[in-house]
């Protein structure tokens, strides 16, 4: 198989960064990962070939593509960004450990191959380092839906001898397992009521996208999924939607450098959770339209805020890192609190080598404002890394961010964006030829 990405796209050399310099300009914000990824993992469920448009270039789609790929997928390039995607055949339904062990998203193979094929052999996934994310969720609706799971060795072994059918209330919302439980009911001749439903977008997208391809789930966008199954799914095409935590992410560095800033090709409507904290904060938000938002921190003075993480429509835990390393630009006192992954601050230690004052407390984050200076970090996770970069970018003097593989999974041309917006940013590929 040919290489998926040019290796200078997927270089894993620190980054160095020399802080200070206002972001200024205009990004267009990627597609998003976290939509994609479940989307990927979808194609399990189609004969007939899908084109998708907007696919972002990343380790982690690097990842969901070869995992689907030995399952029996074909999938081909038809140009940066656009990709089909088909499987004629199942020609194995045990997903490769090696593979899912390296991506939390992998386990969303779990529900299509089911729903294609009647069975199952998926591991327990791997992917990001903090907190416990259990597939509990997943198991259970599976198993309230009519199939057989057992756990052997670390794998899930999950059979049905019919279309599952039924109804199941989930204990609380989870983007992957009301993703899983759709995918797998979406085939056969079974109704399936699920109940207590994530509504986060990427929940939506894969919904709208099914859909679109002869599927037939009714409450799309709300707590109650119906998915009335059908004999078989055709091709089309889709485009998969932006990433509102890239775009946040931009947006937060525009913030943290008192900067000034225009995102097109967003959503505005899934960015407001972030832009209501901003304006609270003090920064002035524009929706300009519904794809465009302009930030400016250039004048004013900001204020600390408090955040309660949620779920969609609320505040982003992907985001929370991004917001601490902002806030920690922002004179005063300032709390995060995280119900969601009650252990996603490890990221607090680092930020404090470049001079914030952070506490870990409980739950929360304790952010005192303070000036900033270089220092070298190292990111543990994809969001953890981002939270530095933006950081950095703040900071006086030079910075060297290690873990850049993190950075991979979630940000295309990391390097060439920030800079385009003038941040000073480099890959130190000398110190990674050095250290091999």
């Amino acid at each position: 198989m040919p290489p998926l990405f040019e290796s200078k796209t997927m270089s894993s050399a620190p980054l160095l960064i020399r802080g200070g310099n206002p972001i200024s300009g205009t990004l267009p914000v990627s597609p998003s990962k976290n939509a994609a990824l479940p989307i990927l993992a979808a194609s399990i469920l189609f004969s007939e070939p899908v084109t998708l448009h907007d696919v972002p270039r990343l380790s982690d789609v690097e990842v969901i593509l070869s995992i689907v790929s030995s399952l029996g997928v074909k999938f081909a390039w038809q140009s940066e960004h656009t990709l089909t995607i088909h499987a004629p055949e199942i020609t194995s339904v045990e997903a490769p450990y090696s593979l899912v062990s390296k991506m939390r998203a992998s386990f969303n193979v779990l529900g299509p191959l089911l729903s294609r094929v009647g069975e199952a052999r998926v591991p327990q996934p791997g992917g990001c380092t903090f907190g416990v994310r259990p597939v509990d969720q997943h198991i259970k609706a599976l198993r309230a839906l009519g199939a057989t799971i057992v756990e052997n060795n670390g794998d899930f072994i999950a059979v049905r001898d019919r279309p599952l059918s039924g109804r199941f209330v989930f204990d609380l919302l989870t983007v992957g397992g009301t993703q899983n439980a759709v995918c797998a009911a979406v085939l056969g001749e079974g109704l399936v009521r699920l109940e207590n439903c994530s509504i986060d977008t990427d929940v939506v997208g894969l919904c709208e996208f099914l859909n679109l391809l002869g599927a037939k789930i009714r409450g799309v966008g709300t707590h109650t999924l119906e998915i009335e199954g059908v004999n078989a799914l055709h091709g089309g095409e889709y485009t998969i939607i932006p990433d509102r935590l890239e775009a946040g992410t931009y947006l937060l560095a525009a913030a943290a450098t008192r900067g000034e800033l225009t995102l097109t090709n967003a959503n505005t409507e899934h960015m407001r959770a972030l832009t209501s904290k901003l304006t609270e904060s003090g920064v002035k938000i524009l929706e300009l339209d519904h794809q465009t938002i302009h930030l400016d921190a250039r004048s004013g003075i900001l204020k600390p805020v408090n955040v309660m993480v949620s779920s969609f429509p609320g505040f982003p835990t992907d985001l929370q890192p991004m917001m601490a390393a902002y806030l920690a630009t922002v004179s005063g006192h300032s709390r995060i609190t995280d119900p969601v992954y009650t252990t996603r601050f490890g990221y607090s230690g680092e930020l404090n080598r470049l001079g914030a004052k952070t506490e870990v407390l409980d739950h929360s984050i304790l952010i005192e404002g303070s000036q900033m200076t270089g220092a070298p970090v190292k990111a543990a996770d994809i969001r953890a890394g981002a939270a530095l970069v933006i950081a950095a970018a703040a900071a006086s003097g030079e910075s060297r961010i290690d873990g850049v593989q993190y950075l991979n999974r979630g940000y295309e041309r990391l390097v060439e964006r920030f800079s385009s917006i003038g941040v000073d940013i480099a890959r130190d590929e000398m110190r990674l030829v050095n250290a091999a």
